[in-house]
């Protein structure tokens, strides 16, 4: 089989900068308790009419990843797109980058696992790659969530946590002489708690016509639901069992982590997973504090920042993991190519 490796990187998000003080206009917040509870300082929205949507997004991102992997849209032979955000029910907009890039009529896959979703797209672009389907994967992450939450007082828990953006990889067929690549992903899934942390409508069950037909303006089952302190138990818990499991899987202990780049979920939780793996602050990379939670972006965003900061050279073993709705969770290491 052959090995696969992250060839190129790069992240686009909305030039909107939304600091805590501009919601707590909006609701009753205050930037001391958000940081207190998420770590979130600002987050990027993106305004009406400024062109960004989930493809255009990832578009800009994936461009800047092919142009550090040094090929050209007509070097791509598939794409995975992760969102729980796309620009239309459907289609897809994996689809949709696809035509923005002018790339021949290669597969376009969307993978709907929310935060999770990168490094499950992630893992599905490893597996083409090592038994020789694809030699070049596009995979994007990326996040519209400004548009579809709540900013009333009865909104507040929620809708103070996310941001919009977009980090895109590309995937490639590693040389022979090239040590290192990917070396494994590990995926997970718990649907007993599916909604605890979910957006319930609209659904087949609950379709346009009844939709439309009851027009009730206190319906909140459009807008996120999650239940915080049970999502965060449980994701303390799921974090460490999949690193852990990646690490024995390659032989490996926490010390031997170059760089840690958790989902970007809450502040608390990266800080947890540090002090219970023994990692200094060097090995764990955190930027919530700026974006807030991008769900299926924020990892490929935060591994983009790291490389352009130095934090990822070659040789390095990165190890990325995510947990989220469904319950889904999952984990990829890494030695940097």
């Amino acid at each position: 089989m052959y090995r696969s490796k992250i060839s190129g990187i790069g992240h686009y998000v909305p030039e909107n900068v939304v600091t805590n003080h501009d919601l707590a206009k909006m609701m009753d917040t205050s930037d001391e308790w958000i940081i207190e509870r998420t770590g979130i300082k600002e987050r990027r929205f993106v305004k009406p009419g400024d062109g960004n949507t989930p493809s255009t997004m990832g578009t800009k991102a994936a461009l800047q990843a092919m142009e550090r992997a040094g090929i050209t849209p007509d070097d791509i032979d598939f794409i995975i797109f992760a969102t729980l955000s796309p620009d239309y029910y459907f289609p897809g907009p994996g689809v949709l980058v696809q035509e923005q890039l002018g790339i021949r009529e290669v597969g376009a896959l969307d993978v709907r696992n929310q935060c999770s979703g990168f490094v499950y797209a992630l893992s599905v672009a490893d597996q083409f790659i090592k038994t020789g389907m694809y030699r070049n994967i596009l995979v994007i992450g990326s996040e519209l969530h400004s548009g579809g939450l709540d900013f009333s007082d009865r909104g507040r828990n929620v809708s103070v946590i996310f941001g919009d953006g977009a980090g895109a990889v590309v995937i490639s067929r590693a040389a022979d002489d090239e040590p290192g690549g990917i070396l494994s992903t590990h995926l997970h899934s718990e649907g007993k708690y599916a909604k605890e942390l979910a957006v319930i409508a609209p659904n087949t069950s609950r379709w346009i016509p009844q939709i439309i037909k009851e027009n009730d303006p206190e319906d909140t089952s459009y807008y996120p639901y999650m239940n915080g302190n049970f999502v965060f138990k449980h994701a303390v818990v799921r974090f460490s069992e999949v690193i852990q499991e990646a690490l024995e899987a390659n032989g490996h202990a926490p010390n031997d982590i170059d760089l840690l780049i958790p989902h970007q979920a809450n502040l608390r939780i990266s800080q947890y997973l540090q002090q219970k793996m023994g990692l200094a602050d060097h090995q764990v990379y955190n930027n919530i504090m700026r974006y807030g939670n991008t769900t299926a972006a924020s990892i490929p965003i935060a591994m983009s920042e790291a490389w352009a900061e130095g934090r990822i050279r070659p040789g390095n073993l990165i190890c990325l993991a995510a947990f989220c709705s469904g319950f889904t969770w999952a984990s990829a290491l890494i030695r940097w190519i």
